[in-house]
């Protein structure tokens, strides 16, 4: 187990709030480590929190550190254990994300950056209570093919390779809620069709790498 891996999810946690995706203790950071992860832990402010409050999280659902983990453990868990390609997963109650999971709205192809994400829709999950396995295996079907998903009535998730990745398209997705949020005040969203959306997804098979 890494420890400055565990700062790293608290500076991440703390980041999140800062560009303002995030309020106070809601959401949630973790970081795989080997055969579990680090997560932030429940109901303490970030900015209150050391790195020694993070807690490691094996992928059997063992908590090991002196604070109980985050109530949403289960869905990084079973994340971490259905998608390899998983390194970090943020989960945040930001407005726009929000607003449109409150209302069960998946996000279509109205820009072609939705396709950062995988697919021709970010997806919103249907809705169980918070911290239970329920709410997993919802979120589980709305990320199949997918690095991101909103949650009905709650928030929305994103996964990357790490922490740096994930906090990235936490904001982008984000963004995305804000513009589309938008547009639908001016009137029905004009959508990009399937063959430009391939041609996209294609396109970011290779965005970012050098």
């Amino acid at each position: 187990m890494s420890k400055d891996l565990s700062a790293d999810v608290l500076a991440t946690a703390r980041a999140m709030n800062a560009c303002g995706i995030n309020r106070g203790s809601a959401g949630n950071v973790s970081a795989r480590d080997g055969d579990g992860f680090w997560i932030t832990p429940t109901g303490i402010a970030y900015d209150e929190c050391v790195a020694e409050d993070m807690v490691f999280v094996g992928l059997d659902g063992e908590a090991k550190g002196k604070r109980k983990p985050s109530s949403e453990w289960r869905f990084h868990r079973d994340i971490y254990v259905a998608r390899s390609e998983a390194g970090a997963i943020i989960h945040t109650h930001s407005p726009f994300a929000t607003s449109l999971a409150c209302q069960g709205i998946e996000i279509p192809p109205f820009h072609y950056m939705i396709a950062r994400f995988g697919g021709d829709t970010v997806r919103c999950a249907s809705y169980a209570t918070f911290g239970t396995q329920e709410l997993s295996d919802a979120m589980k079907v709305a990320l199949q093919g997918r690095q991101a998903c909103l949650m009905a009535h709650h928030g929305m998730v994103v996964f990357g390779g790490n922490l740096k990745h994930a906090l990235v398209l936490a904001v982008e997705l984000e963004t995305l809620c804000e513009q589309y949020w938008r547009v639908r005040q001016i009137g029905q969203p004009c959508l990009l069709d399937d063959t430009e959306i391939a041609s996209v997804l294609e396109k970011f098979r290779d965005y970012g790498k050098q």
